[in-house]
This record gives C-alpha cells, structure tokens and sequence, in this order.
C-alpha cells in the first residue's frame, strides 16, 4: 500500500543490509536529542487498539462536538501501517515549547495558550527531519507527522514510553511536565521498542477542578462539548453556557496544565528562534483586515482560514474584560451590532448587554441565530 503522505526525495539505495538494531537507534537518538528534542523513544506499527477503542466511548458519549481530527478516520489515525508502506516502527519525539511568563503590557489582552506562543511546530519538525534524513540517506523509507490527522500522537507517545497519560489527558514525561508538543518518524527501519512509563500522577486530582468549564468528565476523558480549547475552535455561535468562563482567552486553554504539579515543577524551557507572543490587543483584533488577522495568526487553527471565528471569540472577550467607556467598544459595537454576518451581531449583541451598553442593543432581529441571542441577553457584569 502507498504512502498517504509521500515524500519526493528518494531514499539512497544501499548495497547489502540497511542498518538496524541498539546501535543504529543509539545513533539516531543522539541526533535527534542534538536537534533539540527533549525525549524520543520508538514503538511498533501495531494497530492502536486502544486509541480506536476510546475514540469509539467518545463518540458513543456524545463527547466529540463535531471535532475532525483524528475523530474523522479513527482506523486510519490507529494504524499506523496503512501510513508508510512497510513501516516496522515508529520514532516519537517531545519537543518542549515552555518559555517564561511575562506581561505583555496590553490595554485589553486577548490571551493566548502557552503552545501557540510560537511555532513549536516548527522547531520540532526540524528535529524530526534530522532524523528521517538520516534514515533515508541509510536506505530507509521514512516520513515525518507533525500535528497530523493521519495518527494518534499522544497514544503513540505512550507506547514510546515518552510520557504517561495523566488525568487531564496530556502526556506526562519524567521530570518534566507536558509542556509538549508530540511528533513521530514512520519508518521501515527496524529498531529497539522502548517500554511506556509507570503513572506517576497517584492520588492527585488538581487538573479536574481546575478546569474552568468541568471539561474533564472523568480521568483521561475530556468532554469537547465543554472544553475551551474546542469551543474557541468550533464554527458557528460561542456556546453562551461558558462565555463568561472564557476570560480573556482568544486561542487555547493551559488551566489543566498549569495546576499540574508536575509541569509546574519540572518545566523545561527551551530557547526560541521565533517572536513570542502571549495575546493580542482584543481591540486590533476587532478592527483588522481579514489578511492581517490570518497572517497574525498563521500557525492557528482557524475553521475554513476564516476570521469570523476569532473575531467572534474577540468581541466575548470585550463583554467579559474591556470597559464599557473605552471609545474604542463603542465603535466596535457600532460596527458588528450592524455586521452582516449573524454570529458576529449575535457575540456584539451579547457583549453589548453584558457592558451595561444597551442602546446597542435592537429590538428585534429577522435571523434567527441573532433572535435567539435576544432572547437570552446576559445580565450586567458584576464588576459595572
């Protein structure tokens, strides 16, 4: 069967067997450690009956909300020999994308989760080509999946003994948290497996309350129809049930991370080529061009590349941060109380009442996505 992800570099033809075995992978580790991974570690091309089985729970819970991904095609993204041709294992990297804190010294922020501060991706991916070169230029098949639909990432990490699993669902490495991004080289190489790590989370708990909406139905389980990340994500009308739970945030979710003490203890910082950026002034955001606002955000998720969403997740933003005497809300509610687009008339709407500002608030509206909204305008902020 052929790759679904094919390369065109060709790898080199040797003469007599490809190299294989302790040996091999010791080498290819070290490059793949000197290209900047913080821990890699190889699986087989098993098919991930596990994966595929909690996939399935998640859809049979009604937990998925209309997420793709690897949701799409669960018996491609859990086996992983249909995405290689003859692939033996599977090399899995870590790749840490922690930096420090700091303000950003913004009016009105719209806050950023810590993975999309900059493009990890990639750093990462750069790692892993180190290595797939290696292995192509020794007689290898062998192709990189960065942030890819085609395989379960984390429960391949697992295997690989990267990490285990912790209750929030992340993977958690030894000493050093799960501020990580997960990549892996598919290969016909024929290398040493490693063991997964024992649960080291025990009795702790504190990534369940610490989530802001309940997303955590159970350990390991998270339910998208609450999460943030997803919801922040998700086409169509911001679910009013967790608008004020959002803050400020404008892409991502880090509370179940953050309350770990595991990554808040053993976080690895890593040094960054790129621009770090923690948010965006909400106020640029209502006020820029579609092509500014993608090229701002380039390396983001953005439904269709449509700016709508994030806009859309801006104006909640404002109803729950910004002052209703800032000049600049007023003329943002100008705008998309009148916009032609209905679900961002609706988020106005809403963010409108929600300052106190009523006048911009119509009394009737024929759409039935903005009526709706009208008929459950918010209370005021407590804080007005």
């Amino acid at each position: 069967m052929q790759s679904v992800n094919p390369e065109r570099k060709k790898r080199r033809v040797i003469d007599g067997p490809v190299p294989a075995g302790d040996a091999y992978w010791t080498s290819l580790r070290s490059i793949g450690l000197g290209a900047g991974l913080h821990s890699v570690g190889v699986t087989s091309v098993d098919p991930l009956d596990r994966a595929r089985e909690q996939i399935q729970q998640r859809i049979d819970n009604d937990f998925v909300n209309d997420m793709q991904f690897t949701f799409r095609n669960p018996v491609r993204s859990t086996t992983p020999s249909l995405i290689v041709q003859d692939a033996r294992t599977i090399i899995v990297g870590a790749y840490s994308y922690f930096v420090e804190d700091a303000d950003e010294g913004l009016g009105t922020p719209a806050h950023i989760a810590r993975y999309a501060w900059f493009d990890a991706h990639h750093q990462m991916r750069e790692a892993l080509t180190a290595m797939k070169d290696q292995l192509r230029t020794d007689g290898h098949r062998a192709v990189v999946f960065a942030d890819d639909n085609a395989i379960v990432d984390r429960e391949i990490a697992y295997r690989a003994g990267i990490g285990w699993f912790g209750k929030n669902s992340n993977i958690l490495i030894p000493g050093a948290g799960s501020y990580f991004i997960l990549g892996c080289v598919v290969t016909t190489a024929q290398l040493p497996l490693s063991e997964p790590v024992a649960d080291s989370c025990g009795t702790c708990t504190r990534c369940i309350p610490a989530c802001p909406t309940d997303a955590i139905a159970a350990p390991g389980v998270i339910d998208a129809n609450r999460c943030l990340s997803w919801l922040l994500q998700k086409p169509g009308v911001f679910d009013r049930r967790f608008r004020v739970a959002l803050g400020s945030r404008i892409y991502g979710c880090d509370d179940c991370q953050s309350s770990c003490p595991h990554t808040q203890r053993w976080s690895v910082p890593v040094t960054v080529r790129s621009p770090v950026r923690r948010a965006i002034e909400t106020q640029w955001i209502l006020k820029s061009s579609d092509a500014d606002i993608l090229q701002e955000c380039e390396s983001w998720y953005i439904h269709e590349r449509n700016p709508q969403w994030i806009r859309r997740n801006a104006l909640i933003i404002m109803g729950n941060t910004a002052q209703p005497t800032d000049a600049w809300v007023h003329a943002a509610l100008q705008e998309y109380t009148t916009s032609a687009e209905p679900v961002l008339r609706a988020q106005a709407i809403w963010a409108a009442a929600r300052l106190g500002l009523v006048a911009y608030v119509p009394q009737h509206d024929e759409d039935p996505v903005v009526a709706e909204e009208l008929s459950h305008l918010p209370t005021l902020r407590d804080d007005l």
